[in-house]
């Protein structure tokens, strides 16, 4: 691997003056962005996938709930579709993509909506019937034609940015200098006993600008396995024939909760966001019961028995300054 990545470093140099040049051009306004009269509030990350972005951007709307109305955006990853849509509970994971479906069955006072363009997608919000006060972008951070007015930027706690390099040689989607942009970064998927040590020895490593707040997170599991109709505990799983389906970038902590909780079961790993082939699905139909990811469930739902196929629901939980983050967010919402 070391010797492989020598060998891209070239291509690396390229990808980053390409990203350097393209980032200059909307600090410098010769590439124009757009700015909105409502809040805009952005999660991402630099780091190409699993950081957690669905975990936080659900954290935000059950935090903002009530106060305002919101509407997310998403480019709908892995979709066959293209353009704008609204995504309703009944839509189909292939049309919308997994996350933004996962958003819209789980919250139903909210807008969801899909688009690639983001500034058409929050053009199109913004004249509809619905009409929001407020608008996440999932997953928008290098999507500069937008000027969000409150940047979150993800890193997992065991794949810092600080650490990583750009693609092709590391992951980075832009130079770590790009951090500058955001108004906070969270560490995210924290372990658990993470003393305040640990996390003021990543907060010297970040080295943060003026401007800018650090939190950390960790990833709380649910304790029942739940499907539209019924839930299942831990115990009542215990010597059953259990197969694990994961479509996610990192499977190991939900792996290791559920060996915590004492199953056993046979692993099936795709990649993140895999559209299952139909050989897959007859696989899996001979299987016996099935956990999975609660994006991973809104793929396989159509397509598989209800009796046998549950997820594991999770959560973002900050570990420490919480309500500091939420005073933080909440008041640049009061703002406008």
């Amino acid at each position: 691997m070391k010797h492989l990545r020598k060998i891209l470093f070239p291509f690396a140099g390229l990808y980053y003056i390409i990203t350097l040049l393209r980032n200059k051009a909307y600090d410098w306004n010769i590439n124009t962005h757009k700015e909105y009269e409502i809040p805009i509030i952005c999660v991402g990350n630099l780091n190409t996938g699993g950081t957690g972005k669905s975990p936080m951007t659900e954290y935000l709307v059950r935090l903002v709930k009530g106060r305002c109305k919101t509407a997310t955006l998403s480019r709908g990853y892995g979709r066959k579709t293209k353009g704008y849509l609204n995504v309703t509970a009944d839509s189909l994971a292939e049309e919308v993509g997994d996350e933004p479906l996962q958003f819209a069955r789980k919250f139903d006072d909210i807008k969801v909506a899909v688009c690639e363009d983001r500034q058409r997608g929050i053009s199109t919000l913004l004249k509809s019937e619905f009409s929001p006060e407020l608008i996440i972008l999932d997953d928008a951070y290098q999507h500069r034609k937008v000027k969000a007015g409150f940047q979150i930027v993800l890193t997992a706690y065991g794949d810092l940015y600080v650490d990583d390099y750009i693609l092709p040689v590391g992951n980075l989607r832009e130079a770590r200098k790009g951090i500058a942009r955001a108004q906070v970064i969270v560490v995210t998927k924290c372990p658990d006993g993470f003393s305040k040590i640990e996390r003021e020895t990543i907060i010297e490593r970040i080295n943060p600008l003026p401007h800018q707040a650090v939190y950390f997170t960790t990833i709380t599991y649910g304790d029942v396995l739940i499907n539209d109709d019924t839930a299942l505990s831990f115990p009542e799983l215990k010597n059953k024939e259990i197969t694990l389906v994961t479509g996610i970038a990192n499977p190991k902590p939900l792996v290791s909760y559920l060996k915590n909780n004492g199953l056993e079961f046979d692993h099936k790993v795709y990649g993140d966001h895999h559209n299952f082939a139909l050989s897959e699905i007859k696989t899996l139909e001979s299987c016996g019961l099935i956990i999975t990811t609660e994006k991973d469930y809104v793929r396989l739902r159509p397509l598989l028995s209800n009796n046998t196929l549950f997820y594991l629901p999770i959560e973002a939980k900050f570990i420490d300054k919480e309500e500091v983050f939420n005073k933080q967010l909440l008041e640049f919402i009061n703002d406008f």
